[in-house]
């Protein structure tokens, strides 16, 4: 089974891995230049330090560098991981509004993203606040809209375990924002920045179970020269099936 598995079922947990990774290396940079708190030590209002809250690790140079790079990059792939799904999806889910709200959804996410990481909390605050909503308001919803596909298409007959396993990440998900906020506005702070965490390690790690289905199929990208006639009206950016071709 392994043999037969495509490549780009690497995609969605190396990202999700890689983006993890470089917001931790955020964290990490933060911690040693002292601009935030551990997340395993208390707050102290008086203190010299602040919160460890993502955006607060990545305010600051030389951690906003990085942040800001790690954002814009998992913005793009992301973005792309969202095309394929949708291409992967397109001739199997009956109401394709459910495939075109996903990938609408997703994409918004992602921009979300890039004005998280280009507009630091503390120099535009309102922008950085839009971009937070829109990624996790909009990710929230992909990934609800993602579980429901999985369970309606059932490829390979492995969609329902795959959904089990999404509406569990998608609970928790929406279950970690719901709580991020509600601590936010308590003035919580080393209990919201912990939960916001979660959130974020919960929505990478829900993006990552989607090489399942990746696992089943290749994409190509082709290129038609203008001077031949077309053999076909397929597009040019099309999802193949490797080894199956019935229709779920």
């Amino acid at each position: 089974m392994m043999r037969n598995m495509s490549r780009w079922s690497f995609l969605p947990p190396v990202y999700s891995l890689s983006t993890a990774l470089g917001l931790w290396v955020v964290y990490f940079v933060a911690i040693e230049d002292r601009r935030i708190t551990s997340l395993s030590s208390e707050y102290r209002k008086n203190g010299s330090r602040y919160p460890p809250y993502i955006s607060i690790a990545g305010n600051f140079p030389p951690a906003s560098c990085i942040f800001s790079q790690v954002m814009n990059l998992a913005a793009f792939v992301g973005f792309i991981i969202g095309i394929l799904r949708y291409l992967q999806l397109r001739h199997r889910v009956q109401k394709p509004w459910l495939n075109i709200g996903g990938l609408a959804a997703l994409s918004l996410a992602c921009f979300g993203m890039t004005l998280v990481g280009n507009f630091q909390l503390f120099g535009q605050e309102n922008l950085h606040n839009l971009g937070t909503f829109m990624t996790f308001g909009l990710g929230t919803l992909f990934c609800w809209v993602q579980s429901v596909i999985t369970l309606r298409v059932n490829l390979r007959n492995e969609g329902r375990k795959a959904s089990i396993l999404r509406f569990l990440l998608s609970g928790a998900i929406t279950a970690s924002m719901l709580l991020y906020f509600i601590l936010m506005a308590q003035g919580l702070h080393m209990h919201a920045a912990r939960t916001q965490w979660v959130l974020v390690m919960t929505f990478l790690a829900f993006i990552g179970t989607l090489g399942i289905e990746f696992g089943h199929c290749h994409f190509e990208l082709g290129c038609i020269d203008n001077h031949e006639p077309p053999h076909s009206l397929s597009e040019t950016f099309s999802e193949v099936s490797d080894y199956q071709s019935d229709q779920l």
